[in-house]
């Protein structure tokens, strides 16, 4: 059985990108909204406790998409040293090259295999997405 691709997305900032508002940048809103505020008629607490909530649930879906990020950097070296001695074809410009991995460094997070051809000859610097198992 064959697996396509093994590792994250090439560009993991290509997905949206959205702007993020800080405990900071909350409180700095909260005050001047306190502070310019009509002293007759000031708004309700509710309205804060509701404006309070949603801040506390941006920062849980902040530390949650983190979180996320950490487990598919560990999920994505853990399938790549699942590739240890294993058979694989190795999509490059040349076309498919079937070749055993023999080794895996950490280039920062990402994985990178280097692995022998049946000729012996020795590539590194493989990503993992270039690469689909065979056995």
């Amino acid at each position: 059985m064959a697996v396509d691709s093994i590792g994250r997305v090439a560009n993991p900032n290509a997905g949206l990108n959205q702007a993020a508002v800080g405990l900071e940048d909350f409180l700095d809103i909260f005050l001047a909204q306190l502070n310019f505020q009509d002293p007759l008629e000031p708004v309700d607490n509710r309205e804060f406790i509701a404006q309070l909530a949603q801040f506390s649930a941006l920062e849980l879906a902040n530390r949650t998409s983190d979180n996320v990020e950490g487990l598919l950097e560990v999920n994505s070296v853990d399938q790549a040293v699942g590739l240890l001695g294993r058979e694989v074809n190795i999509r490059g410009d040349n076309g498919l090259v079937v070749a055993e991995v023999i080794a895996i460094r950490l280039q920062g997070s990402q994985p990178v295999l280097s692995v022998r051809t049946a000729e012996e000859q020795i590539l590194d610097g493989i990503s993992p997405a270039q690469v689909s198992v065979i056995r």
